[in-house]
């Protein structure tokens, strides 16, 4: 059945310290599609975690000191402390097929210009080869706007389509760029890449209200230029969502000359907080392909815990979280989680 376009724009009211309202643009070509009935057995463990309010569910991977990963460790082999204090495993499970809900969040500012076409192409590609028909992702491209490209869909064509739909936003009338105070030098007074705010409209609008495996991949170069949220607020909401961020790192140098860009560092918080990571892939077709290739992987090779917190407040408090390999292996996880009730 042929769909017609829909273009919506949200209003967000933020519940922080100074309540600022922010724009989410919608262009979607459909209603999210509804999730397929769980299947067979290997699904009762998630339908169980999901109805289970008190059980933290916590996905991560397991490395060696020459970050390779790890398979078929038991639940033995762990331990997992909550603000310090040991908990017992009640969930384990090394399963790498359990559905999957991914953002894909594609930096369309000014910075970005000499680069994006290679992150659609390498992009649509990772998609492809990444969901199965239980999983479904969004796209959502970000510059002066945060824009909605694609609602959750499991369409690969349709989120190739919304890759496609993501252009840079440069007057070149002007020689500038929109935001960036018309010249090379970005002007920090100036809104030019809403990368905090992306983050955070990706996760609490989106992800939020998710179940099981979530992630957000970001391409971007990891410079914010305008957002109203600050990094913290970013992390905050991601970790709310118990969603994981990679950041591909993707920068064409020549576009900043000698004054160089500052992204890395607050990019390598938000993942270390979330359990992704950053990877720098600058300008190069194949390291691009050789990290999504990576992310893939991971993601197929997460372990799977879950335990009912001694700590039984749902008081909104940030909880830290400490996974520990008795092997002394590397452990690529979240560092914490915000005691909240679940919304069913």
């Amino acid at each position: 059945m042929t769909q017609t376009p829909i273009f919506r724009r949200f209003l967000l009211a933020f519940a922080l310290a100074a309540v600022v309202p922010l724009c989410l643009c919608l262009a979607q070509q459909s209603s999210p599609q509804p999730p397929a009935n769980p299947s067979g057995d290997s699904q009762q463990p998630t339908e169980t975690l999901k109805v289970n309010v008190n059980v933290v569910q916590l996905f991560f991977n397991v490395k060696d000191k020459h970050g390779t990963l790890i398979p078929n460790l038991a639940k033995d082999d762990f331990t997992i402390a909550e603000d310090g204090n040991l908990q017992t495993i009640k969930y384990f499970a090394t399963e790498s097929n359990l559905p999957l809900t991914l953002g894909i969040m594609i930096d369309a500012s000014g910075s970005q210009r000499n680069v994006i076409d290679m992150e659609k192409e390498v992009g649509g590609a990772f998609l492809k080869q990444i969901l199965t028909d239980k999983d479904e992702a969004f796209v959502i491209s970000f510059d002066i706007t945060v824009d909605l490209l694609q609602d959750f869909t499991r369409d690969v064509h349709r989120l190739q389509a919304a890759l496609n739909k993501a252009k840079v936003n440069v007057d070149y009338s002007s020689g500038g760029i929109p935001g960036m105070g018309g010249g090379p030098i970005p002007n920090q007074n100036a809104p030019g890449t809403l990368l905090y705010d992306a983050v955070y409209l990706s996760s609490h609008d989106m992800l939020a209200k998710e179940v099981g495996r979530k992630a957000m991949i970001l391409l971007t170069d990891g410079q914010d230029e305008g957002s109203r949220l600050k990094i913290q607020d970013a992390i905050e909401a991601a970790q709310k969502a118990d969603a994981i961020v990679y950041v591909l790192l993707c920068a064409d140098r020549g576009f900043y000359g000698s004054i160089g860009y500052s992204g890395e560092g607050d990019m390598r918080k938000l993942t270390e907080q979330t359990g992704g990571r950053v990877i720098n892939v600058g300008n190069k077709f194949d390291k691009l392909k050789e990290a999504f290739d990576q992310i893939a992987t991971e993601l197929r090779s997460q372990y799977n815990i879950g335990y009912v917190p001694t700590n039984i407040k749902l008081d909104g408090t940030y909880r830290k979280l400490e996974i520990k390999s008795k092997q002394n292996y590397k452990i690529q996880a979240r560092a914490g989680y915000y005691a909240i009730r679940r919304q069913d």
